[in-house]
């Protein structure tokens, strides 16, 4: 069986924003092995911050006493949290896109549900149900995602171990658990653990935590970590056995960690390499589809977006990157490109971290002429009423543009405190004129950033 259509899109995480009213004349093939959403749906962004939503209020109420109020968790009901966010909110997303899409709103639409491998130029094997079939496209659409990167000495071990995919669904919580590795899904899932009364024993092959953030960040949350959690830094785990608690990993150095589970956040791996992109033409630049500014593989008619291609691997990006790829879809006369300008990320980690711009290391790596402040939250009126004294503001300006080129926050609302800073960069309001130029209102959080870019030195 074969059949053609005029536009093809693998993956329903952005990809399913693909299709609007304005195509509703074309013949339209979606293609989802998995559940409809895709990994921030399902298994990363939006679960995730549910479940760290819950282990922030569990530490409020651990913390309670320093701000005078005597509080203590009576019990936390792991089945009831996993009900909210995935009974109640993520699986009934997930199932009313699907029906959505198979349903008589969409009739130009047709939904196939197994692994999309090319078998030769804009040509396609799927299937539906039991049914396998053969679709072709004028257009074709990539955007299948990533997936975890598990290393060998876990996979060939044969033990037990979890990743983003399962570990939030587990019947009941654990005792103890290993985390190996230290980036940002490592980083959450550790402070959420950790915050629901788990004992969290952290592996990392760097001697860094979040190692890919502004030098004095990661230093910074690092040192915090360690005086929280269990930390085994600057070694890979050698080999993993069952053990009578769970699993028992044995380091390079020779340390043996011993956790009732193991949860591996080593990394992502593109999923382009399950595709057989060569059989089609289309080339690959490392681990990612490789694309042009436009979002445009190396074969004419066929596109990439998202985590399998972008060298981003952030939702906002991907959901940016459908936008452009959308309108090119529908005025190739007049592209856009794909917008990579002014990346911000968040890190739902205790403290929360969020970055946009370059790094104070990266910009004197570049000769850029430079001023930083760093302003503590303990320095303005809502960090006492905080009694905050770890998180911190960085940001980073061009001395003779007054431009602001980056931008770092550790510590509460860092998320919500960095969007005022990526307006300015994105619009191109310099450090000088944003500190002076608006009310900033007193005593609010904001008047950390306020400080911040009135600390730069321009003279």
């Amino acid at each position: 069986m074969s059949k053609h259509y005029d536009l093809i899109i693998i993956g329903t995480g952005s990809g399913n924003s693909i299709p609007g009213v304005e195509n509703h004349h074309k013949s339209i093939a979606i293609v989802e092995k998995g559940r409809f959403g895709g990994t921030c749906l399902n298994v990363g962004c939006i679960p995730t911050k549910m479940f760290v939503y819950a282990a922030e209020v569990a530490r409020t109420i651990k913390e309670a006493e320093k701000f005078g109020i005597s509080a203590k968790i009576e019990h936390i009901d792991w089945p009831s949290i996993v009900s909210r966010v995935f009974d109640k909110r993520v699986d009934p997303i997930a199932d009313g896109g699907e029906e959505y899409r198979r349903g008589p709103k969409t009739p130009n639409i047709d939904v196939y549900d197994q692994h999309a491998r090319f078998v030769g130029p804009k040509t396609i094997l799927t299937g539906q149900g039991e049914k396998e079939v053969e679709i072709t496209g004028d257009e074709i659409v990539i955007a299948t995602g990533a997936r975890p990167f598990i290393p060998d000495t876990i996979s060939d071990s044969g033990v037990e171990y979890y990743t983003n995919e399962n570990i939030m669904r587990i019947p009941e919580l654990p005792s103890s658990m290993i985390v190996y590795g230290g980036g940002y899904i490592a980083m959450e899932f550790a402070h959420m653990f950790d915050a629901l009364g788990v004992e969290v024993k952290i592996v990392n092959r760097s001697e860094k935590l979040l190692r890919h953030l502004d030098s004095e960040v990661s230093d910074a949350f690092t040192e915090l970590t360690k005086k929280t959690m269990e930390t085994h830094l600057g070694s890979n785990i050698a080999s993993a056995a069952q053990s009578d608690a769970g699993v028992e990993v044995t380091l390079e150095n020779g340390t043996k960690v011993e956790g009732e589970l193991l949860l591996v956040a080593t990394g992502r791996t593109r999923n382009g390499d399950q595709m057989d992109l060569d059989k089609a033409g289309i080339e690959m630049d490392g681990s990612r589809i490789k694309v042009d500014e436009y979002g445009r593989t190396s074969v004419e008619g066929i596109w990439a977006l998202g985590d399998v291609s972008s060298p981003y691997q952030l939702k906002h990006v991907a959901n940016a990157e459908m936008r452009a790829i959308k309108h090119n879809l529908e005025h190739p006369e007049d592209l856009q490109k794909l917008p990579h300008e002014h990346v911000p990320a968040a890190v739902f980690t205790n403290p929360q971290i969020a970055t946009v711009g370059l790094t104070e290391d990266e910009a004197r790596e570049q000769g850029l002429d430079i001023t930083v402040k760093v302003q503590r939250y303990g320095d303005v009126a809502y960090g006492w009423a905080m009694e905050d004294d770890s998180s911190f503001a960085k940001i980073i300006a061009d001395k003779h543009s007054k431009q602001i080129l980056g931008a770092h926050f550790m510590g509460p609302q860092a998320s919500t405190l960095i969007q005022q800073i990526i307006t300015a960069m994105n619009f191109g309001i310099d450090a000088e004129r944003l500190a002076k130029d608006e009310y900033w209102i007193h005593p609010a959080l904001p008047e950390l950033s306020e400080n911040a870019l009135l600390g730069l030195d321009f003279s």
